[in-house]
């Protein structure tokens, strides 16, 4: 157990691993192609915009896991989001 622990501290990829909480990882379970924010929510069952957008858009944005379609109008009506496509 101790080695498996060392060697992820010691693997290059565990640091640029991004953390996610529940509620992001939940975003991520749901979101397929390109998605409004209407679009997330409903599939989440949630209602509240704020809470949504602080708890579950906001983290998955800044942990760089989903991206704007739209980065240089983010409050665009059209805005969706997508995930992040790494290599």
């Amino acid at each position: 157990m101790l080695g498996m622990i060392e060697q992820a501290l010691l693997t290059p990829d565990a640091q640029s691993t991004p953390q996610v909480t529940p509620q992001v990882k939940a975003l991520l379970d749901v979101l397929v192609g390109q998605m409004s924010r209407v679009q997330l929510q409903q599939a989440l069952g949630l209602a509240d915009r704020k809470n949504f957008t602080e708890r579950y858009l906001k983290p998955a944005l800044t942990a760089g896991v989903i991206e704007m379609t739209r980065p240089d109008v983010p409050n665009s009506r059209l805005q969706k989001y997508r995930l992040v496509v790494t290599d």
